[in-house]
């Protein structure tokens, strides 16, 4: 198991016109009051631990008190336009509970907790600078994963809803070793499947605090499900196993899971259901996928040196050659999905 080292100061790229285009089309572009840059005017901040008195590497900001005003009015708005209408009715009924600063890793977001007082129900959405990386990981993830994704961009503005879930590292540690076997070889299958889906459309760097775990009551059992809630890292890195979570040591409990619960044709068997899976997306979505892939082929989003290296990783993997030709990550990841597409036909048209 190799200690993957991954890029610690990857850049911000920009949002382009042609991707801008394509996000008024979809619905993604939409105008807010309240920007990134406008919520790093906080006046100081106190750390936030968590309940065993942990740094949680968050900090809790706080405005004066004429900002605050005008911010907290601008934060309800914006989840009004995430979650509604955006009719202003509701906004007596909300309150903004905390705003916290994360001051780890590239994105450094802002964490916003907002609450109903009619019933003290609460939820959080983000507040992130718009990388345009970021934005077609969250855009494939809404049209290749089972999971649909809602968030807004406004100019240099992302904004994010919160995915809930057990976060990956924690429920490894504490939750895995009180499974039943059974939700134990359920769970492998389904890191199987999460290793599948991001090597295919190029997410990197899915470590256990990057997913997280979403347990279903089914009946008389429990159904874990495995989520991606961060999107840095797609079409970014150079090394192919990067893109691969089964390579990350942070991960290497449940791989080892995976080896005790399966045979290698079984194993196959999962990836080849995910692949499937993923070509019946592709042609759902196949209009929006290529106008999004469009925007990607046009863009710049990766290092010169990223993109020769992964597609020379990538040929000796599938023997296709158009890997080698490929200019940029999106015509990259454009050959990856035709890849996985055209052997899902080719399997259709052989079985009748």
């Amino acid at each position: 198991m190799q200690d993957l080292k991954i890029s610690k100061k990857k850049p911000s790229y920009p949002v382009t016109k042609r991707l801008n285009k394509y996000l008024t089309e979809y619905n993604r572009n939409t105008r807010i009051s309240v920007s990134y840059d406008d919520l790093l005017r906080f006046q100081g901040s106190v750390i936030v631990y968590d309940k065993n008195d942990e740094d949680t590497l968050w900090i809790r900001v706080y405005y004066n008190e004429f900002e605050r005003e005008e911010i907290d009015l601008s934060l309800k708005r914006v989840y009004m336009n995430l979650h509604s209408d955006g009719n202003d009715k509701i906004l007596q009924f909300l309150n903004i509970d905390a705003v916290d600063y994360c001051t780890f890793g590239n994105s450094k977001p802002f964490r916003i907790k907002i609450r109903n007082v009619l019933n003290d129900n609460y939820t959080y959405f983000y507040v992130k600078k718009a990388d345009a990386s970021r934005i077609y990981g969250l855009e494939l993830e809404h049209m290749l994963s089972p999971y649909n994704l809602n968030f807004m961009v406004y100019e240099d503005t992302l904004i994010e809803e919160h995915i809930a879930g057990i976060p990956g590292d924690e429920f490894i540690k504490n939750m895995l070793p009180l499974c039943s076997e059974p939700e134990k070889a359920q769970i492998a299958k389904e890191f199987v499947k999460f290793n599948e889906r991001c090597m295919i459309r190029l997410l990197g760097d899915m470590r256990s605090y990057n997913y997280v775990f979403v347990p279903t009551h089914d009946f008389d059992h429990v159904v874990f499900k495995i989520r991606a809630i961060d999107f840095d890292q797609q079409c970014y890195e150079g090394k192919f196993k990067v893109y691969r979570p089964q390579f990350f040591k942070e991960n290497i409990t449940i791989v080892k899971l995976v080896s005790e619960k399966f045979q290698q044709e079984s194993i196959d068997q999962y990836m080849v259901e995910e692949r499937s899976i993923v070509a019946k997306r592709l042609i759902s979505y196949n209009d929006r996928i290529k106008a999004l892939l469009h925007c990607m082929v046009t863009d710049s989003i990766a290092p010169q040196k990223h993109i020769d290296l992964l597609k020379s990783q990538i040929y000796p993997y599938t023997k296709d050659v158009k890997f080698k030709k490929s200019k940029n990550m999106g015509e990259i990841l454009r050959t990856s999905l035709e890849y996985v597409k055209r052997n899902y036909e080719g399997v259709i048209t052989k079985n009748g």
